[in-house]
């Protein structure tokens, strides 16, 4: 028995959340053909749940693409059974030597995408010079891109180098001289470069991922400084969530003819369900504790504005009782990756970051997003809720707002193409006075919560009812009542990573 439910519809495939019974569940895969469409069924992590693609052009695998059989070999280890729309778009024209733009979400698969076509690209040729270059905006991006490139090229020979800050310079040097892959941060890999430690007169393939992100941080006259230091004569890969003005310009500069590749942009993914709790700006840590004992809190992420505040947060949360870690551009580079290792292994329940884990965090099993502080664009809200809802699973994205952010729940509103729902907690004191500082986070007893639930229900993902919502849970179950809620107004927002 099957049952189909059409979600959205994508370039080249649509994509289907579909329920399956029990016995396919045990299935690798299963095939059926509906409307004389291949449905590619994968299962997931969550029993009964799958997504799928389906592709007017019948069942496409790696195959198609001929890779050498030291990069097939990779894609096996790998676990890829199919490509995803972003990898079957893209791998065709990058192998074909031409320069693209790919503008796709985070979570797409779009890393395979370049890494897989670079490989098959550079296995033939001259070892121990540098003939590939990844640029990508935080050291934790570079550092997943690099460990992407050993699995997939292990059997390939290729030599591979993540460079970034924040860890001693001379491993690098040491390495960098015989790498055929460089990934790299701009400012560290300027830093090579002024030094003369790396080579890079005959690199082949320039890509910038991430590219808008790196607009927001300020690294575009770094990358231009880098387009000076390599061959004209290149191919160039852009690859970006979002095309900003300036992001147009940095492709026109560095492309030559470029085909554009485009998948599921300035959209929030379909799997993830939304909703904004009003509150005063000074009682968000007591509605975050009163939220997380009525939600499940296996793997939780907490985005902040800045990175006293990301610091300060996860210390109270520790103290409430919850095994919590934070992440901000203040740690050194050993402790950030403690945090992020411990936070996908389980090691800790919640991780509390600024926005330079939006990019860098590939964890297939969050399974909810909390925004402390609304982000300053609908572009952030996207990336931060990327986070959750990834491949086959489904995710909440829970933002708390205060008087000042009208303006930007009124930007996500428009990306969202509906209302998205207003909630409160009836048990919850929204009235109470502003709290101290330093005053403990829970009161004497209270302990944190595991629920089996995953966490308050949604009413839609794209639509939202008329009235605003009061929305109580008990033994799971949501209850609702008609309300007022408080007017905003708008303030100007700096964020600091």
């Amino acid at each position: 028995m099957l049952f189909f439910t059409r979600l959205r519809n994508c370039t080249k495939s649509y994509i289907d959340r579909c329920r399956i019974t029990s016995y396919y569940c045990k299935q690798r895969s299963f095939l059926a053909n509906k409307r004389k469409l291949t449905y590619i069924v994968s299962p997931g992590m969550i029993p009964g749940l799958f997504l799928c693609s389906i592709y007017k052009r019948g069942f496409m695998s790696f195959q198609t693409f001929k890779f050498h059989p030291a990069v097939a070999a990779g894609i096996i280890a790998a676990g890829y059974s199919a490509p995803t729309p972003i990898q079957a778009q893209a791998i065709p024209a990058v192998m074909n030597a031409k320069d693209v733009m790919g503008l796709a979400q985070t979570g797409t698969g779009k890393t395979a995408a370049f890494v897989l076509p670079i490989l098959n690209r550079l296995i033939d040729g001259k070892r121990g010079t540098t003939r590939a270059l990844i640029v990508a905006p935080t050291r934790e991006l570079a550092e997943q891109i690099h460990e992407a490139i050993m699995i997939l090229g292990k059997k390939t020979g290729l030599k591979s180098i993540a460079i970034y800050g924040g860890v001693a310079i001379g491993p690098q040097i040491k390495s960098s001289g015989r790498a055929d892959i460089i990934v790299a941060c701009p400012g560290r890999l300027l830093d090579h470069i002024g030094r003369k430690t790396v080579n890079l007169s005959a690199l082949e393939v320039l890509v910038l991922d991430e590219a808008d992100h790196m607009f927001d941080m300020g690294f575009l006259p770094d990358i231009r400084r880098i387009l000076k230091q390599i061959p004209k004569k290149r191919q160039t890969l852009l690859f970006s969530a979002t095309m900003p003005a300036e992001i147009r310009h940095l492709a026109g500069e560095s492309l030559t003819d470029p085909i554009t590749v485009q998948v599921g942009i300035t959209a929030p993914a379909e799997t993830v369900s939304h909703a904004l709790f009003p509150v005063a700006q000074h009682q968000k840590t007591q509605l975050l504790l009163k939220l997380l004992q009525q939600t499940r809190t296996d793997s939780i992420l907490v985005f902040t504005r800045t990175k006293h505040r990301a610091k300060r947060l996860g210390e109270q949360l520790c103290k409430a009782g919850y095994k919590t870690a934070s992440l901000q551009g203040n740690l050194s580079q050993n402790r950030r990756q403690d945090a992020i290792t411990g936070f996908r292994n389980g090691t800790y329940q919640i991780l509390v970051a600024t926005d330079i884990a939006a990019r860098g965090i590939d964890i297939a099993n969050v399974s909810h997003v909390i925004n402390y502080d609304i982000p300053n664009t609908p572009d952030a809200y996207i990336h931060r809720i990327g986070r959750t809802g990834r491949a086959t699973h489904t995710g909440d994205a829970f933002t708390m707002i205060t008087e000042e952010d009208t303006q930007m729940v009124r930007a996500i509103d428009r990306v969202m193409g509906a209302r998205v729902e207003r909630q409160t907690l009836p048990d919850f004191n929204y009235e109470a006075a502003k709290a101290k500082i330093d005053e403990p986070m829970r009161s004497a007893g209270q302990k944190p919560v595991n629920h089996k639930s995953s966490g308050p229900k949604q009413a839609g993902r794209r639509s939202a009812p008329a009235k605003k919502q009061i929305v109580s849970y008990k033994g799971g179950r949501r209850s609702s009542d008609s309300t007022a809620m408080p007017s905003f107004s708008s303030r100007a927002r700096n964020q600091d990573r």
